[in-house]
This record gives structure tokens, sequence and C-alpha cells, in this order.
């Protein structure tokens, strides 16, 4: 019985799987900022040119 529940304590198996998740929920998130902010300065230089034609 003390074995099985020492094993299930180490049992890293879908660890990797989680930390996978973790990393591509924080790229996603980096990701939205920038366009959030980014997108306004884009759109204005794409008026800008659109004008200027």
């Amino acid at each position: 019985m003390k074995e099985k529940l020492m094993g299930l304590l180490r049992d890293e198996e879908g660890q990797g799987m989680v930390e996978y998740g973790l990393i591509l929920g924080l790229i996603s998130i980096v990701a939205i900022v920038a366009i959030g902010l980014i997108g306004p300065k884009v759109k204005a230089y794409f008026d800008n040119a659109n004008n200027a034609m």
C-alpha cells in the first residue's frame, strides 16, 4: 500500500503536457496584448499611406 502511494506521489506523467499548456497560454496572452498595443499604430500607418495616395 505504501509503495503504491509513493508511486502516485512520484508519478510525473502528464507533467510535460501541463507545462506545454502553460507556455502556450503565456504566449497567447503576450500575443494578444502585443496586438492590442501595436494595432492602432499599424492602422494609423495604413491610414496615412491611404490618404497620401
